[in-house]
């Protein structure tokens, strides 16, 4: 298991609180809550050592376009570049609803 962190500018506050997906084999759940601080802080935890330039890679996509302040909690087993994309999305949709 593999424990990674990073750390986003942020431009304004999140509002709202959200939960998708499920911990399960190649899924992943996302946790955003609001936060206080003039950054977005990510806390990626995943059982699959190893790919930390992977997941900065995904993860800076996306926060280069989701600029809420914000403590994201993603808890992986084993999903794909393209699910952690799609959770994200999904978890944006609902705080942006």
């Amino acid at each position: 298991m593999e424990i990674l962190n990073f750390e986003y500018p942020a431009k304004g506050p999140l509002t709202r609180r959200a939960h998708v997906g499920v911990v399960g084999s190649g899924d992943l759940e996302v946790l955003i809550e609001p936060s206080n601080s003039p950054t977005t802080q990510v806390r990626v935890r995943t059982s699959v050592d190893g790919y930390a330039r992977v997941w900065k890679a995904v993860l800076d996509r996306f926060f280069s376009r989701f600029e809420q302040a914000a403590k994201v909690e993603i808890n992986d087993f084993g999903a794909t570049p393209g699910t952690v994309t799609l959770r994200l999305e999904q978890v944006a949709e609902v705080v942006r609803s």
